[in-house]
């Protein structure tokens, strides 16, 4: 559970109410996040979960019942807080705590706040009911609705002073991005296609027999679907490679966090990988004993160090 946010004399009370509200929403809603941003310093803490609170909102009108034009509007209009936010219109009175929780961060830290535009156009691409042809084409998505985040994460981490490489760990944020997301568009296969949503490239499911999709508890007659979710593993795990190259450039604490979320998803991808029909019968999830042992192996780095030693073992 996340822990309430702390009393300061730096942080007025309005902006800690503000706080507060956002980090409800993520300990309630955020099933994977909330296991890494727990691990924190209080500040690095707040300023996630306001993060967490405006994707989420985002997440649910795309996600929601309303018309597609509703959800549209729905979304400009959260488009024009982020730019109140930006502008540094939003008074710590204002009657949106998420808008207050975020202009606080965004004054804390150097957030890179167009990365929240990229979340909405995103949420945008489902809401027009985008295809994807190739992976390329994917990737513009998930880099949209991921990597984003991935980037968004970063500014309130912050790299190591010194850190080799640094230049480009924005680069490794998003990636790492791109990883969880494929790992989200894996497991929830089967959810997607009910709701009248593939992700997963034309190619690739023309290539494994899969495109007439996935409506039920079994894959098409004559379908290769193991082959096409091993396929779809191996690209999610070099994405998730190339992202762990962010970790040492982190401090121990954010390095933790990271370690975290992304150790909770390459076990789901384990899971998939070995019962690749599974995510057709139900949503494949981690019991919370091995989120939280996930959590402790973050903090001690060796989820990091077991994927690093994998990656130069397969590259040798």
């Amino acid at each position: 559970m996340i822990r309430t946010v702390e009393s300061s004399p730096h942080v007025s009370a309005p902006v800690l109410a503000a706080y507060s509200y956002c980090e409800t929403v993520t300990g309630q809603q955020a099933r994977n996040f909330a296991y890494g941003i727990r691990l924190l310093p209080t500040s690095k803490r707040r300023a996630m979960s306001a993060l967490y609170a405006f994707s989420r909102r985002v997440d649910d009108i795309g996600d929601g019942p309303l018309a597609d034009d509703v959800k549209a509007v729905r979304l400009e209009e959260t488009r024009a807080m982020l730019a109140r936010v930006r502008a540094g219109e939003v008074e710590e009175d204002d009657t949106d705590p998420v808008a207050v929780a975020l202009a606080h961060a965004a004054e804390v830290f150097p957030i890179p706040l167009g990365g929240l535009d990229e979340l909405i156009d995103g949420v945008l691409m489902d809401v027009r009911g985008e295809a994807y042809e190739t992976w390329d084409d994917l990737k513009v998505y998930c880099r949209c609705v991921a990597g984003a985040i991935g980037r968004l994460s970063l500014g309130v981490f912050g790299t190591e002073a010194g850190a080799r490489g640094a230049e480009r760990a924005p680069e490794y944020a998003d990636t790492l991005g791109l990883a969880l997301q494929l790992t989200n568009i894996l497991r929830d296969v089967r959810e997607d296609a009910e709701g009248g949503r593939v992700y997963l490239p034309s190619d690739d499911l023309a290539k494994f027999g899969c495109s007439a999709g996935f409506d039920g508890p079994k894959p098409p007659e004559g379908a290769d679907f193991a082959g096409l979710v091993h396929f779809e593993v191996r690209r999610a795990r070099a994405l998730f490679a190339e992202g762990y190259r962010l970790l040492p450039m982190l401090d121990r604490r954010s390095g933790a966090c990271v370690a975290a979320m992304a150790g909770i998803y390459l076990r789901l991808l384990d899971r998939i990988e070995r019962d690749p029909e599974a995510v057709l019968r139900g949503r494949v999830s981690l019991p919370g004993r091995e989120k939280a042992y996930v959590a402790v192996r973050g903090l001690s780095g060796l989820d990091a160090r077991h994927v690093t030693r994998r990656t130069v073992r397969r590259r040798a």
